[in-house]
């Protein structure tokens, strides 16, 4: 029997944590048993001269590329199957009999769940082997989503609660997928490879709605729309066994140090002393809140305004719902590229551009989403052209944020970091977006089921979103006075330069020296660009 619970995971440790190190390296775990302490692996390691270690670290940089491919595509799936729902979102409402507010918590069940589970997965992110925590977790949410098709019109209850059993699966890949980029990559080569990793959110949000509705109106029902993304569900799990590697955490950012994990409660309170981190987290929890509402009422809004007062045909949802689905695409590709290419030209001259662009991006999107709703019963195709425009200036956050939690935070506490973020962000953002929206609606609409009436009521609810966006701008603009200053404490941390614990005055979120820490980033970065 085995005699402790390092015992039971020993097989999904990864190497560096069940044997397989060099000697140098394991008299350095037998002298770092206190969880606070950091410590060179070897007492002749010179940590001033540390170095990044080469893209890919020892995987190589093929097998990197390619494991970042694999998880490209899982992430494709992973929000095609989120929403696949809101493209046959009216069918679902009338099998079900169910009011706007019910069907605002199929987004929601789903939500709390994915949130409730990610500090747990965050927490076994940090500690053990990542690829066989994904495989699990990418292999039950697929049976989920296939269970939750053959739920009869009776029992909507149960059809709602695996809907919220597919985000306990989809915990375990969005909290670890990002900190296994981290490890092979460095850098402008990390943000170009998040680059690619983040455009599969709005394509896969996209395809999501053409996939969904096409697929139910060739099939006569809207329950095969919810049999696709299991299939290739199973094919992502073959791919991560077979070709994502579990590499050493911190490989890429080049210290000679080795970082030991300390407990869940002290990796809370550092993260709540890093003012880039909360005040990100802070900005993209706006972000969350507006993609969720529009993601799930967005193509029933634009059905209600084409309608003249009765219920859209399946054919118009369809068109809709192929039409939408190829804007959010389009959005995605461009504001994803385009905000992570802004991000690095501008960081050359300016070390805090990462959340200037992300504040730029909220605050841009705000006056599109705003004439979209007015101008949506006048003239559609205005409608989706500003749709269009909004939806590429909020893209422009989905790498630069994820970017910026990777290089605040130290390599042993990223997945927790990630973690922390999706509970936040989905807490306070979709979480409820979905369902206060219904309700607003609901309230507004006074109990009528005329579809002009439902028009009005959805519109005005939707407006609540411009509101956040500003909300969201704001606090990426406070993100940029905190940034510098974290950045070079992380590293410096990483290299084993300073301890983690040697500047206890850090209060709630001041970082060390803000000045001093962005003049000299600004100079050193300025010497990069002059010897390059």
């Amino acid at each position: 029997m085995a005699e402790s619970t390092d015992d039971l995971l020993e097989p999904f440790l990864p190497p560096e944590e069940n044997g397989d190190l060099p000697e140098a390296s394991k008299s350095f775990k037998t002298r770092s048993r206190d969880p606070t302490r950091i410590t060179n692996v070897a007492s002749d390691v010179d940590v001033s001269t540390s170095v990044a270690a080469p893209e890919g670290g020892n995987i190589g940089t093929t097998r990197a590329y390619i494991a970042v491919a694999v998880m490209v595509y899982i992430n494709l799936l992973n929000y095609m199957d989120r929403f696949t729902i809101a493209g046959v979102l009216i069918d679902i409402q009338s099998f079900y009999s169910i009011s706007n507010s019910d069907a605002g918590l199929l987004q929601t069940s789903f939500i709390l769940s994915y949130m409730v589970l990610a500090p747990l997965f965050g927490y076994l992110g940090d500690r053990y082997n990542r690829k066989f925590l994904m495989a699990a977790g990418i292999l039950f949410w697929s049976g989920m989503t296939l269970a939750g098709s053959f739920i009869p019109k009776e029992h909507f209850w149960l059809f709602l609660m695996m809907r919220a059993m597919v985000g306990i699966g989809e915990a375990s890949y969005s909290t670890i997928a990002p900190t296994i980029i981290a490890d092979m990559f460095t850098k402008d080569r990390r943000t170009t490879m998040l680059t690619f990793f983040y455009f599969a959110t709005p394509v896969g949000s996209g395809l999501g709605f053409i996939v969904g509705t096409n697929v139910a109106k060739l099939l006569g029902a809207w329950q095969w729309a919810l049999r696709v993304t299991p299939v290739l569900g199973v094919v992502a799990v073959v791919l991560i066994l077979l070709f994502v590697p579990n590499p050493p955490r911190g490989e890429a950012d080049g210290g000679n140090t080795r970082l030991t994990n300390t407990s869940f409660l002290t990796d809370l309170k550092q993260l709540c002393r890093n003012g880039s981190f909360m005040l990100d987290t802070a900005g993209f929890t706006c972000v969350s809140f507006v993609t969720g509402a529009l993601a799930l009422w967005a193509p029933s809004f634009i059905a209600y305004a084409m309608t003249d007062g009765h219920k859209p045909t399946d054919k118009m949802q369809a068109d809709i719902a192929l039409i939408f689905g190829g804007i959010t695409c389009a959005a995605g590709v461009i504001g994803t590229v385009a905000g992570a290419e802004w991000g690095k030209r501008w960081k050359k001259s300016d070390p805090t551009a990462d959340p200037l662009v992300c504040a730029i991006g909220m605050l841009g999107c705000t006056p599109f989403l705003y004439f979209a709703l007015l101008l949506s019963r006048t003239n559609i195709i205005v409608t989706y052209v500003l749709v269009l425009l909004g939806e590429i200036f909020l893209c422009l956050n989905w790498t630069l944020v994820a970017d910026i939690v990777l290089y605040v935070v130290i390599p042993t506490r990223r997945s927790t970091a990630e973690a922390v973020q999706i509970v936040i962000c989905h807490l306070l953002g979709d979480a409820g977006s979905p369902y206060l929206i219904g309700i607003v609606s609901d309230a507004l609409a006074s109990g009528h089921d005329n579809y002009i009436i439902k028009y009005q009521s959805l519109k005005n609810a939707l407006f609540i979103n411009t509101f956040v966006c500003v909300i969201g701008g704001a606090f990426f603009l406070g993100c940029a006075f905190f940034i510098v200053g974290d950045r070079a404490r992380a590293d410096r941390i990483t290299r084993g330069e300073e301890s983690e614990h040697s500047d206890l005055s850090n209060n709630l979120i001041l970082p060390v020296d803000p000045l001093d820490s962005y003049l000299h980033q600004t100079e050193t970065l300025m010497d990069e660009n002059t010897r390059t």
